[in-house]
This record gives structure tokens, sequence and C-alpha cells, in this order.
């Protein structure tokens, strides 16, 4: 969650001195939720994301450096630098992507699950997306089909209350998700999205119950996000009262408060892991620096095809 946290914060200052362009969607305070989900996830899983994705990434164990080559838009990028921000990809270890468009990765999560039920595979597909997604057709297209082929799906929503601007309450007529996913089906529980080890001991149920067969499972993950919906965005919708009760339960701040009561963390071992994780970052920021831009001649390339037939 650290390693996220400090990630992110480090984005905000590269964006304000515009070495990263384009469209930022940061994941502070959501942290608990990818680590969380994630620990409870195998190597040979597959996970689909949305446009708030470096947490998803960073979480699944895509290097820092791939990931801000990316932002940087570099040839070194996890995508060659072709999409930024909002499209980091790495097939290498199963994480299919961030995706630009609300809710777009749940039918492409559902391919990812139907292909590996025909196998007769134990894998799980994990689908990350928000409370905006749970508004749109794919979610309930997606959510149908999972429940009538059990398909081994899972299903996280990170419901941060906001869908871009508009509040949870102005969306959607009823406002229990789990309740709505639950009408497919399939299990579908709330948990406390501020909280990694509830996330994680959910996301093990769930996975381990979908292992068994049982079809796809819904959690919804009751979080909130510190900064605004992107960079661009002034943020005026919200209390400043509200983002600070929030940042209260602030995860990071949580788990490391209940190591040290436990006495598994101290001052000490506290600042050196924030010195390891600064000397990641600040690593990964100078490998983007010192990294190419891809060359003009292969702009198009994995574009348009070679009328020549070559690959």
């Amino acid at each position: 969650m650290l390693v996220i946290r400090r990630f992110e914060e480090r984005c905000v200052e590269l964006y304000s001195s515009s070495k990263i362009r384009g469209f930022v969607h940061l994941y502070i305070g959501e942290e608990a939720v990818a680590v969380g989900v994630n620990e409870a996830l195998r190597q040979e899983d597959a996970v689909v994301s949305t446009y708030r994705e470096h947490g998803h990434a960073l979480a699944r164990g895509v290097p820092a450096d791939a990931v801000m080559a990316e932002m940087y838009g570099k040839v070194t990028g996890c995508s060659r630098g072709h999409g930024g921000s909002m499209h980091l990809f790495d097939a290498e270890r199963r994480f299919y992507g961030g995706n630009a468009i609300v809710a777009g990765g749940l039918p492409l999560a559902a391919g990812l699950a139907l292909a590996d039920r025909m196998r007769g595979s134990t894998r799980v597909t994990c689908c990350f997306f928000g409370d905006g997604a749970f508004a749109e057709g794919e979610f309930h297209e997606t959510a149908n089909l999972a429940a009538l082929w059990r398909l081994p799906l899972l299903l996280v929503c990170e419901n941060n209350l906001y869908a871009m601007g508009t509040s949870l309450a102005r969306e959607h007529a009823h406002t229990n998700l789990a309740m709505r996913a639950s009408s497919y089906g399939m299990p579908a529980w709330s948990v406390d999205g501020m909280d990694v080890l509830a996330v994680e001991a959910a996301a093990h149920q769930a996975t381990e119950s979908i292992r068994a067969g049982n079809g796809p499972h819904f959690l919804e993950a009751q979080t909130y996000r510190f900064r605004a919906h992107s960079m661009y965005d002034p943020d005026r919708y919200r209390a400043k009262s509200e983002i600070e009760q929030w940042k209260g339960r602030d995860p990071v701040q949580a788990l490391a408060g209940r190591m040290r009561s436990e006495g598994q963390l101290g001052d000490r071992e506290m600042e050196q892991l924030e010195q390891d994780v600064l000397d990641v970052i600040d690593r990964a920021v100078q490998s983007a620096e010192e990294a190419s831009e891809e060359p003009v001649a292969d702009l198009l390339r994995f574009v348009t095809s070679d009328p020549g037939g070559s690959p």
C-alpha cells in the first residue's frame, strides 16, 4: 500500500511539472482494495481493471519502472508508451489492462472466465470496477451471463461513493449494491474497503468458493478516494469536511497503527520501509527519464497490419 501511495504522490509532482501528460486518475485512499484482493489471487489468475488502475497494476506485481515509463509515454513502459495512465497492460502477469470506458472491462473479464471454465481450469478472473459502472448495461449483462454459466469470476465493485462528480444517492435508486448484485443468484456482500485485512479475508473466502465451482461472486468494497476524480477535476461536489473525515480512516495509517500496537512495526522499521519505497520510486523515475520514446517509424506498430502479411 505504501508503494502505491508514494508512487501516486510522485505522479502528482510529475504531472504538475508537465513530465506526465494526459489524463491521470489517482487511487490514493483506495489502496487497501487492490492489495487485499491481490493477496487472495494466485499468479495464474487474471485481473481486469479500470482507468484508475495504477494501484491494481502495482499490487499485481507489474514493476514500478514499467508503470512509470508508461506514464511518461516511453517505449520501456508496460504498453510500450502507447497507453499511458489509463491503459496499463502486462500479459506475463495476466494483468489485462486498464480500460478508459466505464464498465468496459466487465465483458472482457467474462470472456476470460468463460475460456477458463471451458478448459476446466480452476483459475479465477477478477474484475475491478466502480459504482458508476454498476449503473451501466455491461455490468448487468455480465452478471447475468456469469451467474447463468457459473463462470469463475470475482466481481469487485470499488464503491467510492462518487461516479466522477455524481454521488451514489443521485445515481442509484437503491444504494445497497451487494443486495442488488445478489438478485442475479450469486453470493454478494459488502466489506470495509479501508481495512486491508478485511478485504483480504473477504477476497480469500470468495476466490476459494469460486475455485470450488460455485460460480461468480460479488464484493462491494466500501472505500473513498482522497483526491479528485482526475487531475483535471476541480472537486467542487464534495464537502471538505467529508474528505477529512474519510482521511481519518486512511488504510495505510490504519494498518501501520495496528502493526505498531501488535509489536510488528517499530519506528526504525517504518523509516527503513519508507526509504526503501522512495528508492524504488526514485529509480523508476530515473529509468523513465532516461528511456527512449518509440521511434516514429514504429508508431503504427500493433495498430495497422502489414500489407505484405509479415507479423
